[in-house]
C-alpha cells in the first residue's frame, strides 16, 4: 500500500509563490512517474506537471509551464511543485499521484493522495 500526502497549501494573492509538497510513504514500487494534477470546482482534474524517472524528464501542462517548477527528490521520495506568479485560475485542490507513464489522463495513474488547497485570490 502506498501512501501519498500533500502538504503546504494555502491563500495566496494573485503574482505571489507557494511550494506545495508531496511524500510517498509505505510500500512504494519503482514507479517511474510522479506527477501533480489540480481541480477546480466543477471542473475536471487537470494535469498540471509529471517527472519520468526512465530519462529524468519533467513535462507541464500548457496553462502552467514557464511559472511552476518540479522537483523531484529520489532519496527522501517527495515532490515538490513550486509555483510562482500564481492567477487566480491556479485555485484548485492540487493532488499528487503515481504512475507508470507520463500522460496527461487521470485515470491512467494508480495512486493518489488526499489533496491541497491552493487558493488564489486578492
Amino acid at each position: 500500500q502506498v501512501q501519498l500526502v500533500e502538504s503546504g497549501g494555502g491563500l495566496e494573492r494573485p503574482g505571489d509563490s507557494l511550494r506545495i509538497s508531496c511524500r510517498a510513504s509505505g510500500r512504494t514500487p519503482s514507479m517511474k512517474v510522479m506527477a501533480w494534477f489540480r481541480q477546480a470546482p466543477g471542473k475536471e482534474r487537470e494535469f498540471v506537471a509529471a517527472h519520468r524517472e526512465t530519462d529524468d524528464r519533467t513535462f507541464y501542462g500548457d496553462l502552467v509551464k514557464g511559472r511552476f517548477t518540479l522537483t523531484r527528490d529520489f532519496a527522501k521520495d517527495t515532490l515538490d511543485l513550486q509555483m510562482t506568479d500564481l492567477k487566480v485560475e491556479d485555485t484548485g485542490v492540487y493532488y499528487c499521484t503515481l504512475g507508470w507513464q507520463a500522460t496527461t489522463t487521470p485515470t491512467t495513474y494508480t495512486d493518489w493522495g488526499q489533496g491541497a488547497q491552493v487558493t488564489v485570490s486578492s
